[in-house]
């Protein structure tokens, strides 16, 4: 099993150094128009993540996926709230409910969305309930946001394995939802670790 990402998180100095800002970007939304102007095949489909710091969680995705192994886009954001538009700094107060997010898109005919689901579970800790490493909160949960019945089914089946399998004797503490709204987080969070590699770096790399 590969390293948990509370591992890899931030120093707690990194992240109050982190500017906010309230601007909110669009969403990555899938039409055939949307797929068509990005080179994207018609069959992509959508996932969306919550593990930690988001950072992390998006550079360990491209890293695993990137380069022709199934990974199209991701984009960075905010899922699972009860707020419109939230910004980062309401998002880090913890009363908006939502967690930070990875949403990706993806090619089945290259990755599964099961294979996505166990990577998920390998690259962070999902025992730790609101937290993941120095970072506690609501906003750093473990979750799954499904985007169809199907997705829901494996996403529970695989949970359920982890479960039993994975982890025995602790219980997980990923929740396994139907996703809601998403928001994009602010322009400076998307590829932070590309565009900051003064930032925290992953051992595994």
């Amino acid at each position: 099993m590969a390293l948990p990402l509370s591992t890899y998180m931030p120093s707690l100095i990194s992240r109050i150094l982190r500017p906010f800002s309230t601007t909110t970007t669009s969403s990555m939304a899938i039409t055939p128009e949307s797929l068509a102007a990005r080179n994207i095949p018609e069959n992509a489909q959508k996932a969306t993540f919550a593990a930690g710091c988001f950072w992390g969680v998006d550079h360990l995705f491209r890293k695993h996926f990137g380069s022709g192994k199934g990974l199209l886009d991701a984009r960075v954001g905010y899922c699972g709230g009860d707020t419109t538009a939230p910004s980062y700094r309401s998002v880090c107060s913890g009363r908006t409910g939502h967690a930070e997010a990875l949403q990706i898109l993806f090619d089945p005919s290259i990755v599964n969305y099961r294979q996505l689901l166990e990577f998920f579970y390998r690259m962070h800790d999902p025992t730790t309930l609101n937290r993941q490493g120095g970072d506690v909160g609501t906003q750093y949960r473990s979750a799954i946001f499904t985007h169809s019945a199907e997705q829901q089914d494996i996403a529970e089946k695989v949970a359920d394995k982890v479960g039993k399998e994975w982890w025995k004797g602790k219980p997980i503490s990923t929740v396994v939802t139907p996703a809601g709204t998403w928001w994009d987080a602010e322009d400076y969070h998307q590829l932070y670790l590309d565009n900051n590699p003064g930032g925290y770096e992953c051992p595994a790399q």
